[in-house]
């Protein structure tokens, strides 16, 4: 009985035999699949259905065509293996699913299907395949969640998966731009997830980015690059904030920050800002404005040594000189304290006067700016006189 009401062959047939009458032609076939939706099923034989506009007929277990069923050439698997093909065959599945929105869902579900068979098919299958879902990821037709098939052991194990991921990055950046690509991908947490291509073994950004840079995908390994530099700074100021609560001794926190440098390829200008951010981020702050100062002074002057670990070259310092310059100006308590923290600073050997001297003069930020400088007025009157007279005391300063 339920044999009798679930029968695709006679579906199958109806379009199979429509297919053949229209040819070739795109167009003839779109319009043929949006007049047939209203005589046909297509809720029921959504599958059915995608399987023939794909591989020419319904798909057997495992991604071969079942051998007794008709079969037509009018489907992905038989046409030109070239973009322009595919993007026209994805406009045939634009159209439909446009015009039959509950086939989104199904040919969803066709879509990881088709991705889990992937070695069920013929190199040029796939090939077609991969072109085509990348365009229809780059219109918005497919989510990128459905890229999780991908990571099945099998397929990443014997590289389809890596093979098939270049030719569908491709089409997709070709279709948009890396930008777009990025933004896809994060929405359905997948950002981080694009080494698991590879099997566990040769999970690293150097294979990634050696493999996607060869096959001609330079931006996709230098986003993947990004994105692990990226990880690596939030675990690094995560990491620091634990060990600054913890109160470990700056010797051990100044050594595990050198290491994540070198192991990441982390500059020193983004390792004194993460600095800056965990030091200000580790204490309640006084909401009165007269007390915040004194309390900042304290505060920064116990971290001064960490500080001054990391600000061995000039453009560190001026970085860390801006990032005081946009905290003191998005926190409104701080305002008045932008002056107290760089002379702390200075004393401490954390800044230098050249790189206090270039802030001065033209590497300030806009933000404050008026009200920073004029904070800053008389303490560079005073480096630039002792600069002028070789007696750099420290100690003295204003």
């Amino acid at each position: 009985d339920e044999k009798e009401r679930f029968d695709p062959t006679q579906f199958q047939d109806c379009i199979i035999q429509g297919l053949t009458e229209t040819g070739t032609d795109l167009e003839a076939v779109a319009k043929f699949l949006d007049a047939s939706g209203a005589k046909l099923d297509y809720r029921r034989y959504a599958e059915t259905l995608f399987d023939i506009l794909v591989a020419g007929g319904m798909l057997a277990p495992g991604g071969t065509l079942a051998d007794d069923m008709t079969r037509t050439d009018v489907c992905v698997f038989a046409a030109q293996e070239d973009l322009e093909t595919m993007q026209a065959f994805a406009q045939v599945f634009n159209k439909l699913i446009r015009r039959y929105k509950y086939l989104e869902k199904g040919f969803e579900d066709e879509v990881k299907k088709l991705l889990l068979f992937l070695k069920g098919f013929s190199e040029s299958e796939r090939n077609k395949l991969a072109m085509l879902t990348g365009i229809l990821l780059a219109n918005g037709t497919l989510n990128a969640s459905i890229l999780n098939s991908l990571y099945n052991e099998n397929l990443v194990k014997e590289g389809v998966s890596a093979a098939f991921a270049v030719k569908l990055f491709k089409s997709w950046i070709n279709e948009k731009d890396i930008n777009a690509v990025a933004v896809s991908l994060r929405k359905v947490n997948m950002d981080n997830r694009l080494m698991e291509l590879f099997p566990a073994n040769k999970q690293s950004v150097e294979h990634f980015s050696k493999y996607f840079t060869e096959a001609g995908l330079k931006e996709l390994s230098e986003y993947v690059r990004n994105q692990q530099t990226i990880g690596a700074r939030k675990e690094l100021q995560k990491e620091l904030q634990e060990q600054m609560s913890r109160g470990d001794p700056f010797k051990d926190i100044i050594l595990y920050v050198k290491e994540e440098m070198k192991k990441n390829n982390i500059s020193e200008q983004t390792v004194i800002a993460i600095i800056w951010s965990s030091v200000m981020s580790t204490v309640e702050w006084n909401k009165k404005e007269e007390l915040v100062a004194e309390q900042a002074i304290k505060h920064l002057k116990q971290y001064s040594p960490l500080l001054a670990a990391f600000t061995t070259q000039g453009q560190s310092e001026l970085t860390l000189l801006l990032k005081i310059q946009e905290y003191c100006y998005d926190n409104i308590h701080f305002m008045k304290a932008f002056q107290k923290i760089v002379v702390l600073f200075y004393k401490a050997e954390v800044l230098s006067e050249e790189p206090i001297l270039k802030w001065y003069k033209d590497a300030h930020l806009a933000k404050g700016k008026s009200v920073f400088l004029e904070q800053m007025k008389k303490f560079v009157e005073w480096l630039k006189n002792a600069e002028e007279g070789n007696q750099k005391l420290r100690s003295q300063a204003p």
